[in-house]
């Protein structure tokens, strides 16, 4: 990546960008900072008590806050301490906890029955995936008004191969492709209806919504980098067509029912990145996006068995992640859609916002170290009245730093 510094594109030599502070610094003299906030505190104590001093100001601060608990800002009991031994997660009393979903539960109608003894990639695909992280609960398309019927949206960010499987030692001798599929089936994103009877949830067993998006599901992309050199492989040669997505990490939903997951990690997946050339420009690129990348082997070893996660044999297929996916789950018939105009880095969540001219905004994290915000203002406006249109919002726009 580059940015701007006064009138010249600049790269760091060790393939960094400028950090956030390097940036403010430029921008804010430090001192000058401290002042403008000091000044802005006081005067906003002072207008909050009209005039009053800085105790009485915390004073009345401290009866606001009671205030809203007494009338139901927070209405339970605040929950004891307990020991760092506690077999069970507490909850407030008055609430009760029971768990929904667990990996490996069967979620498609022709799903197996989970057997941690006995795992295949073909079961994991109609089965819940591994480790949760965007939870997301949309209307019901059929019934959007219903407070007892949703479509629940799981992101699965990734796999710990050591306690999935009971042999396994390390990626670089336990690899095999058994173990490889599975753990690509486990990645991804899970759909689910449920419905509540009473005060408890469960799953629509049966429901023609429910399916499984994982590290194998093909996707469209599009955007600026759709069809782009980079993109291109051996198995697509026209960059056109990505299969998977992968670490897939916080995401966010948009007003008009989709849901939008987010791939942040995506270098841990690749190995044999020593053997790219130093010449070769592409490592240059990758060596600015992943600190992850496997110099010899990574530490998953799926290099040794699909050749998409050699860089060495497939170096542009590292390329394919790092976007933020779009998928309708409303539409179990859908393809789901890389969305290239809102950058490719490690992205955590995407917030959104509707612009006073009627542009949709999101807003993106870059999650590694040292790294920026982004925000991403749609060419056109949204709609509401027109589902169909919104769909292409994400394909172009302009994307800041």
């Amino acid at each position: 990546m580059s940015i701007r510094k006064d009138d010249d594109i600049i790269l760091s030599g060790n393939g960094m960008g400028e950090t956030f502070q390097e940036v403010l610094e430029r921008r804010i003299n430090r001192r000058d900072f401290l002042k403008t906030v000091g000044l802005t505190i006081a005067a906003t104590a002072v207008a909050q008590v009209g005039g009053a001093g800085v105790a009485q100001a915390a004073e009345n601060s401290s009866q606001i806050a009671a205030s809203t608990a007494q009338s139901g800002g927070l209405p339970f009991k605040a929950i004891k301490p307990v020991t760092q031994n506690s077999a069970r997660p507490v909850v407030a009393e008055g609430h009760t906890m029971y768990v929904l979903l667990r990996w490996g539960d069967p979620i498609t109608a022709d799903a197996p029955a989970f057997d941690p003894k006995n795992l295949t990639g073909a079961a994991q695909e109609k089965q819940f995936g591994y480790n949760c992280d965007f939870v997301g609960v949309q209307p019901h398309p059929e019934a959007p008004n219903d407070p007892n019927r949703a479509l629940l949206v799981v992101n699965h960010e990734y796999t710990n191969p050591e306690l999935m499987f009971s042999k396994w030692k390390d990626g670089e001798t336990s690899a095999t492709k058994q173990t490889v599929d599975v753990e690509l089936a486990a990645h991804g994103i899970s759909i689910v209806e449920i419905k509540r009877e009473g005060n408890k949830w469960s799953v629509v067993q049966n429901s023609k919504y429910n399916r499984r998006i994982t590290g194998t599901t093909p996707m469209n992309v599009d955007g600026p980098a759709a069809g782009h050199e980079l993109l291109k492989t051996s198995a697509d040669p026209t960059g056109m067509k990505i299969i998977g997505t992968l670490n897939n990490c916080a995401g966010g939903k948009t007003p008009w029912g989709t849901v939008l997951s987010c791939e942040e990690n995506y270098d841990q997946y690749f190995g044999n990145f020593a053997a790219l050339p130093d010449t070769n420009p592409v490592k240059a690129y990758h060596k600015r996006s992943g600190e992850f990348y496997g110099q010899k082997t990574s530490e998953r070893g799926w290099e040794k068995v699909y050749d998409r996660f050699d860089m060495a044999k497939e170096p542009n297929e590292a390329f394919r992640f790092g976007w933020v996916v779009e998928i309708d789950p409303t539409d179990p018939t859908s393809t789901p859609v890389k969305h290239t105009a809102l950058g490719r880095f490690k992205h955590e969540a995407a917030t959104f916002a509707l612009a006073k001219s009627g542009q949709a905004v999101f807003y993106t994290g870059d999650d590694a170290r040292f790294e920026y915000v982004y925000k991403f203002v749609s060419k056109e406006k949204y709609n509401p009245n027109d589902r169909k249109a919104n769909m292409n919002l994400l394909s172009e726009g302009t994307l800041y730093a």
